[in-house]
């Protein structure tokens, strides 16, 4: 049987989870342990009371997760916050966290995972925070047409387009997440057509106005690949099960 501090051990090498600075809310690594044992591996994109619940029902005792369980900063451990806390005693569930680390690696990364998906081969990366660049520059032989398509066919319909950049990108940026701190950078690049996961509503202003390709997936779509990616190597790595938690956030 897979012991916790081994799977740990493996998700912290792989995933260099304590070599990329991030913010203090992230709290990278086990955020919370159980018996030490593991015989399932599940991945959700947030941690929270429903993915919690749907990993025990699902026989996980470890769930990987990207958005931690202080995210949201200190709270009092009563109400949903005590639910939280007695589900994964009850359940002996693990949660292990990794946010930035996830963003920025050029294997199992969103971002890296993303280009694959798109078929859109790395050239290069931008975006530095603390040392550690967040985003990827990829190219692409396509139009701007097969890039849409391709996008509704990853992400689907009901991604935001907007559309004021080239008609034949040959450089395409991606930072998965939140993009509302990227647009700005995206020009010097020498691209001028980004996909990401969420932006604010004046980004189509800016879009029309500075001439870009805007491509907005979904903040919890665009971060599902990471998660995924590593929970998949550890659970083959120690030959145990493994399910990714799915939850239908919308946004």
């Amino acid at each position: 049987m897979a012991t916790l501090d081994d799977i740990v051990s493996f998700c912290n090498q792989r995933a260099q989870t304590n070599e990329v600075a991030d913010f203090r809310e992230a709290l990278n690594g086990l955020q919370f342990a159980n018996n030490g044992q593991v015989t399932k591996i599940g991945a959700a994109v947030d941690a929270g009371l429903i993915p919690f619940q749907k990993a025990i029902d699902a026989g996980i005792d470890l769930l990987i997760v990207h958005h931690g369980m202080f995210w949201n900063g200190s709270k009092h451990i009563v109400g949903s916050e005590y639910k939280k806390y007695k589900t994964l005693i009850e359940g002996n569930l693990a949660v292990y966290s990794c946010h930035l680390p996830l963003d920025a690696h050029a294997e199992i990364g969103n971002a890296a995972c993303l280009a694959r998906a798109i078929d859109a081969p790395q050239s290069g990366t931008f975006l530095p925070y603390e040392g550690t660049d967040l985003g990827l520059i990829c190219d692409w032989s396509k139009n701007r047409a097969k890039l849409n398509a391709t996008l509704q066919s990853a992400f689907g319909s009901k991604i935001a387009c907007m559309e004021f950049g080239s008609t034949k990108p040959t450089k395409i940026c991606i930072v998965t997440g939140s993009g509302n701190s990227v647009v700005d950078h995206v020009k010097a690049t020498g691209a001028d057509t980004l996909i990401t996961g969420e932006l604010k509503q004046h980004f189509y202003t800016i879009a029309q106005e500075e001439g870009l390709n805007l491509y907005v997936c979904g903040h919890y779509a665009t971060e599902t690949f990471g998660v995924d990616a590593l929970a998949k190597e550890a659970a083959a790595q120690f030959d145990i099960p493994y399910k990714f938690i799915k939850t239908d956030c919308p946004l």
